[in-house]
């Protein structure tokens, strides 16, 4: 029904060739995914009024440390914050004494899978390839906190940490309901732009950009296309509703599907603003280590997605 009006619209407007093209692209995509976007983060919003701070602390605390590494990688998928978003949590966690290790799975899987991203990958990947991407980036949030919680780095963490008290609230259905719908405000203001920004980046390159242009640049890098991706991503800083666009187009113009992933990740999982933040808390050694970990982790699943 969307297709057939946004079909009907560009006719109207007398478009043709790859402009009428880029216009549908952009129309099309722009409206199906800022709907899913708004209705989604609304849902996981009422969801996680049932689950304090408070409480996932007592959660992690109680598990054994895989288990708690596994729980915190959830909990960030769960949490709709890009990398610089889900400092303070990160902080919080912390502060609240839950090990380093643990708070560095949250902190590490938060940017990396979210509900507006998988709504965005369902829309423009399908479903099977946006499993795989969920289960991957859980996975590189849990074993990388593994991994950065066993080399006992506690003492390179500052000593003045930021505070980040959760505020008591108790919840009825009513509260419930109006969180959601807050946080869907709250989160579609600062991410609406990206995404049409995203999706018309995406239109213009689907329609104007020659495949052949894409797939010689990316056939010189050879096997290191996939880290030549993650180096470019990492220094970036965009939302995961601008790259996605980005990035699937990419895809279909050639590019491997590794590749292009592994880009989106490491913009949406590494950042300048992110490692300056994370100063506050932490000294430049660890914050080398951490990019360091998730660069890696990222190359790899980049390598492992091209085998698909």
């Amino acid at each position: 029904m969307l297709q057939k009006s946004v079909d009907w619209f560009v006719s109207v407007l007398g478009l043709q060739g790859r402009l009428a093209e880029s216009v549908n692209f952009f129309i099309y995509d722009t409206i199906k995914i800022l709907l899913l976007l708004y209705i989604l983060i609304a849902v996981i919003g009422f969801l996680r009024t049932f689950l304090s701070r408070k409480k996932l602390k007592q959660i992690l605390l109680k598990s054994k440390y895989t288990s708690g590494n596994l729980g915190a990688a959830l909990f960030g998928a769960i949490t709709p914050f890009c990398s610089c978003s889900s400092i303070p949590i990160f902080l919080g966690f912390i502060e609240a004494g839950i090990p380093l290790g643990i708070s560095f799975s949250f902190l590490i899987t938060s940017p990396l899978v979210n509900e507006y991203l998988v709504i965005l990958m369902l829309g423009f990947f399908g479903w099977k390839i946006t499993i795989l991407y969920v289960i991957f980036g859980i996975l590189v949030g849990y074993l990388g906190g593994i991994i950065l919680g066993k080399l006992g780095y506690e003492h390179l963490l500052e000593k003045k940490m930021i505070n980040t008290k959760e505020p008591v609230i108790k919840y009825d259905a009513k509260k419930r309901i109006k969180f959601g719908i807050d946080e869907a405000n709250s989160i579609f203001k600062k991410i609406w732009l990206w995404v049409i920004a995203g999706v018309g980046v995406g239109a213009l390159i689907h329609n104007f950009v020659p495949e052949v242009f894409i797939q010689s640049v990316v056939g010189k890098a050879g096997l290191l296309a996939v880290p030549l991706a993650v180096i470019l991503g990492v220094p970036l800083y965009a939302n995961c509703a601008a790259i996605v666009p980005v990035a699937v187009v990419l895809f279909e113009k050639g590019v491997p599907l590794g590749t292009a992933l592994a880009f989106m990740m490491a913009t949406a999982a590494l950042s300048l603003p992110e490692a300056i933040m994370l100063r506050s808390a932490m000294k430049l050694k660890l914050i080398a280590i951490f990019f360091g970990t998730v660069t890696i982790s990222i190359i790899i699943i980049g390598y492992l997605f091209n085998l698909v």
